[in-house]
């Protein structure tokens, strides 16, 4: 009998997992082709999904949000690397070539960035926010320290200093284009930061 429990509470758990991913995509896709929905009930009657059920597996439009947006850098990361080593600007490119397909996950980002200054009303939001941008930093300062160690960057310049600028550089030039998209390039403009942060030279083809 316990044994018998134990099956059916596997089998309810996946099949709440599978449900739960499938929730997330379906909010993912639909942010990025509309951009963020104005409450927790919205968002659910534009995926087919009743609010009861959302309110299930998320308590709040906070969670879900930053569950999407999580799920939204896992599925990116998983993407094959490119040739090289990227450098600290390489980096905020090659995700700003990505952005210029989904305007209403950069769209989701700046919601999440602007409702993380209001801690006491959005505490979920802020940890996930402070922590990214933590996380974003120690990755963009370690890609300065690889170009100062293989020469192309001044060893004067302070890695955390260049990497909280690279980062503000960034989330400002995309912040400019989804309000400006006809005259902002955001991987134009970072491609003159570039210069200053360059990454190691890429080893020559055989």
């Amino acid at each position: 009998m316990a044994d018998g429990e134990a099956r059916t509470r596997g089998r309810t758990y996946r099949k709440g997992s599978a449900r739960r991913a499938q929730i997330l995509l379906s909010a993912m896709e639909l942010f990025a082709q509309r951009g963020v929905g104005a409450s927790l009930r919205a968002i659910g009657e534009a995926i087919g999904v009743s609010h009861a059920a959302l309110r299930y597996y998320f308590a709040h439009r906070d969670e879900l949000l930053v569950e999407v947006y999580r799920t939204h850098e896992h599925r990116s990361r998983q993407e094959p690397p490119g040739p090289g080593a990227l450098s600290a600007v390489g980096l905020m490119e090659r995700s700003a070539e990505r952005n210029r397909s989904i305007p209403g996950l950069v769209e989701l980002y700046a919601t999440l960035t602007t409702d993380a200054l209001r801690a006491e009303q959005h505490p979920e939001t802020h940890r996930f926010v402070h922590e990214r941008f933590r996380r974003v930093r120690a990755d963009l300062a370690e890609r300065v320290r690889a170009g100062q160690a293989a020469g192309a960057v001044p060893a004067d310049i302070d890695p955390s200093d260049a990497a909280a600028l690279v980062a503000a550089a960034s989330d400002g030039l995309q912040l400019q284009w989804l309000l400006d998209p006809e005259s902002v390039d955001v991987r134009r403009s970072l491609a003159l930061l570039e210069r200053l942060l360059p990454g190691p030279a890429a080893d020559p083809a055989p």
